[in-house]
């Protein structure tokens, strides 16, 4: 049999990659942990219903990973992000998370998250050519 590579953005075969991995790993977990995934999204409107920010996230078996977290630059400052960040801790206790992991580039906000006890686990270099990616967690046990 031969086999070839394409590209191709088709949703249908991201899914069906996307669960057999899934399916692999869920035969490494324990049984509480196993079927353990919620996506997170928080959002900041304004009175008129536009979005000025968010944070959306997802609860894999027995942590929280932060994809996104933005909030409109006119706001920064005001502790918006704070908020959006200790509800979303506090979701991820409520549902029995060890731990959350987010990264960010070296002109994100590396600042504010080790300002609410996140910790540097690695870094990478040359990212754009002039920055870092830092990987950080926060143990919630």
């Amino acid at each position: 049999m031969q086999y070839k590579i394409s590209q191709a953005l088709d949703a249908g075969k991201k899914s069906y990659i996307n669960n057999k991995l899934y399916e692999y790993n869920l035969k490494h977990f324990p049984n509480d942990l196993r079927g353990r995934y919620q996506e997170i999204n928080l959002f900041l409107t304004d009175e008129e219903g536009q979005i000025r920010g968010g944070i959306l996230g997802e609860i894999c078996w027995n942590w929280l990973e932060i994809h996104t977290l933005m909030i409109d630059e006119n706001l920064r400052g005001l502790g918006y992000g704070s908020k959006l960040l200790l509800e979303i801790e506090q979701i991820a206790i409520n549902n029995d998370c060890d731990f959350i992991k987010v990264d960010t580039l070296s002109f994100q906000a590396l600042d504010f998250y080790q300002n609410h006890g996140y910790e540097i686990y690695g870094t990478l270099d040359n990212v754009g050519r002039d920055y870092k990616h830092y990987y950080l967690k926060k143990d919630l046990s």
